[in-house]
């Protein structure tokens, strides 16, 4: 059977690359012509003024997983239904399936609980864009981190750089993806907001510019003194700061937000860049390597075929 390249409008735009490109671009491409598809710099990225996000609270939210279900109907997902043989859309994790969950926290002695919404933080310098080497995610319209399927190889170094464990590769697909939340960003152009908030019956978690949600949190702080853990906005320096936003009475770190400071995780990312990817130098060494190692190989075989034919008259199959 042959099977044929994507055509024009599925594997290839003529703004972006296609699969086929970007191996080409790995065997002769120029530092200039490599560089113009990195990440911009740390200095270059940032929230935009217009950014959007989500701001969710712990003590609001009633755990019924609305969201979970609108999240798979809007996004055309396959529902989650592994669990329940089939029947109910059970997903214990972010998956291929999942861009949006609600897990619940409990203490090992029942006195502490707390659910919890789990999406793509949509970081301000996301470490996921700084990592990708040919720029399949990066920042777009009102800060929402993007992924371009023409550009994307599959390397999966988004997966790895993430610091929240969000970005989920399509094991199963012929044609895999990178599946993880946009903010519904197909609905916005239609002055609809994300399917999560637009179904939650008690507005656990709400939609709107980062910087009225950030004012938002911090007037429900200041209403309640002592309701939320350390009186803190996670996200609005956290990381770099993110575009979806939490408030919490119970510690952030027990719900799986990770308490590493206010640094951005995306300089590793440009490390990365720096000395793997510029000007092609480690790619052509790899290359070279592994193209010596299989024409020492052949050619081992070509001799041990010749002296096989000698000894039983019979020739080689290969």
């Amino acid at each position: 059977m042959t099977r044929h390249g994507p055509q024009r409008g599925s594997g290839e735009t003529a703004e972006g690359f296609s699969r086929r490109d970007l191996f080409r671009i790995g065997a002769s491409a120029s530092a200039a012509t490599l560089a113009a598809t990195l990440p911009a710099s740390a200095e270059e990225r940032g929230a935009p003024a217009d950014a959007l996000g989500l701001l969710y609270d712990t003590t609001v939210c009633i755990g019924c997983k609305a969201c979970v279900a609108a999240c798979t109907t809007a996004n055309n997902l396959e529902p989650d239904t592994e669990l329940s043989g089939g029947i109910w859309q059970m997903p214990t994790d972010l998956n291929s399936q999942t861009k949006n969950i609600i897990q619940l926290y409990r203490s090992p002695d029942g006195a502490e609980s707390s659910f919890m919404k789990r999406q793509c933080m949509q970081c301000v310098d996301p470490a996921c864009a700084s990592a990708c080497p040919f720029n399949a995610l990066s920042k777009g319209a009102y800060g929402i981190v993007e992924w371009e399927p023409t550009r994307c190889i599959g390397c999966r170094f988004c997966e790895i750089s993430c610091p929240f464990d969000v970005p989920r590769f399509e094991w199963a697909k012929f044609n895999p993806r990178i599946v993880k939340c946009e903010l519904c960003r197909h609905r916005l152009p239609q002055g609809l907001q994300p399917a999560c908030t637009e179904v939650c019956p008690v507005s656990a978690v709400i939609f709107g510019k980062r910087a009225d949600l950030l004012r938002e949190a911090h007037r429900r702080i200041d209403a309640n003194p002592g309701k939320y853990y350390q009186n803190r906005v996670y996200g609005e320096q956290d990381l770099g700061g993110t575009q979806v936003v939490y408030l919490s009475h119970v510690p952030f770190a027990k719900l799986g937000l990770p308490e590493v400071g206010t640094e951005s995780r995306a300089h590793y990312g440009e490390k990365v860049h720096g000395v793997i990817y510029k000007g092609m130098v480690v790619p052509a060494i790899v290359y070279a390597g592994l193209a010596f190692i299989m024409r020492r190989r052949f050619n081992a075989h070509e001799e041990h075929a010749r002296d096989e034919q000698s000894k039983t008259g019979r020739e080689d199959q290969l």
